[in-house]
């Protein structure tokens, strides 16, 4: 058994996972950011929903405040994926700095060492971590997500089928066990 603290601050008992267990937690975590992305769009939001409803991190808050994440940002695919964005937030959800320790200019950040590895993950499986260039390389073209008529093609060809959903359920089971597997040793 293990210590925890729940989102209340309250410290309470919960017994270790065991790798079967982290697993099914892990395939969870994909499944479901991979279905809310097919049915409801946004894949930092989907991201950071499924985490939140698998592993109890996080909150809707969170979830609220990377809406405007999604597509590379605002949209625009100049910025990166918003699905990255939602495992990197989510990781620092876990271990990031607190708002206290922030205020005191504490600088014990060891949030990157966990965020660093789901970056390297992602930039090596889609070759950027830019939306329009993750893109170019799975649609062999980028898109202008404000345009009504683009964002038609986009979802013509499969964003929101096989293309984004696929890279949201990687980053939800990616975040995952680095939350499961690596955070959760130190």
């Amino acid at each position: 058994m293990t210590d925890k603290t729940d989102k209340t601050g309250k410290k309470g008992k919960k017994a270790k996972l065991d790798k079967k267990q982290k697993e099914a937690l892990i395939q969870k975590c994909y499944d479901l950011s991979y279905k809310y992305d097919a049915e409801r769009g946004c894949c930092s939001q989907c991201v950071l929903s499924a985490l939140m409803e698998t592993l109890d991190i996080g909150d809707p808050a969170i979830v609220q405040a990377a809406d405007g994440m999604a597509g590379g940002t605002a949209l625009t695919t100049n910025g990166t994926c918003g699905a990255l964005s939602g495992g990197l937030m989510a990781i620092s959800t876990v271990v990031g700095r607190p708002y206290e320790d922030f205020c005191k200019g504490e600088r014990k950040r060891r949030v990157f060492i966990f965020t660093k590895k789901l970056y390297d993950k992602f930039e090596q499986e889609y070759g950027s971590t830019i939306c329009k260039e993750i893109h170019q390389n799975i649609f062999g073209r980028t898109f202008d997500l404000t345009d009504k008529e683009d964002y038609k093609e986009f979802d013509r060809l499969g964003a929101h089928d096989d293309k984004c959903t696929g890279i949201s359920g990687n980053v939800a089971k990616w975040t995952a066990e680095i939350i499961l597997n690596d955070i959760k040793k130190v």
